[in-house]
């Protein structure tokens, strides 16, 4: 109902699911006579080919084992660093300093609006394994309009964390509690422009993480326990 791109086959006890995106399919099943007749079926209508084991889907890595699964983009994202000249930079420990006090800056210096765009756009498309920098991503989105030196110099600050991170993805691990944990919380006008709250929430399927979220909330909070 949420996803509309993904498909499920329940046989029995069994469970075959198809993922599309464009003409690209990722499939997976509890048994191998399922991905098999699922492979016949789509060969007999359209002209396919078979890729194997998936272990690469759209700038993501995705490494298998007997002990689970690791996604991760560490590819894209030494091709960002490459792409906005920060294969040399110094690493930063955090993608944002906990001082860090962003604003419209309207005094501040202009920067190559495209540019920042550009940059934000690929750390957008990087929060898909990385939730940890996902909230300042985000921040940083919010000044896309008119962005400044002052803008610029903290998404070069997630360049700089993501040098020394590149490898940091996400575990799957084969045998896990079957337990769904969800987690929120929010700050209070936390946003400089138009004093609204910013809502973050996280769900653990076990100890997998499955959902993330980073939103700055639709109106106004008066009240910490109203945001």
């Amino acid at each position: 109902m949420i996803e509309k791109t993904l498909f499920i086959k329940k046989a029995n006890s069994e469970i075959i699911l198809v993922q599309i995106y464009v003409d690209d399919i990722i499939f997976g099943a509890t048994k191998d006579s399922l991905c098999e007749e699922f492979v016949a079926a789509m060969q007999g209508e359209f002209e396919m080919s078979m890729m194997g084991e998936l272990s690469f889907f759209l700038g993501l890595q995705v490494k298998q084992s007997k002990d689970g699964i690791f996604l991760c983009q560490s590819k894209y994202c030494k091709e960002i660093l490459k792409k906005f000249e920060m294969e040399s930079c110094k690493e930063a420990s955090t993608p944002m300093p906990s001082s860090c006090y962003m604003d419209a800056d309207a005094a501040g210096k202009r920067v190559d609006q495209m540019k920042y765009r550009g940059l934000i756009g690929s750390l957008l498309y990087l929060t898909t394994s990385r939730p940890n920098v996902m909230f300042v991503v985000c921040l940083c989105a919010r000044y896309q309009a008119n962005p400044k030196e002052s803008h610029l110099k903290a998404a070069k600050i997630i360049l700089k964390y993501l040098k020394g991170t590149t490898n940091v993805g996400l575990w799957y691990p084969s045998y896990s509690s079957i337990h769904l944990i969800g987690y929120s919380d929010s700050d209070f006008a936390g946003c400089k422009l138009d004093q609204r709250s910013t809502s973050g929430t996280c769900h653990l399927f076990g100890s997998s993480l499955i959902s993330w979220l980073s939103k700055k909330q639709a109106c106004v909070a008066l009240s910490t326990a109203e945001a």
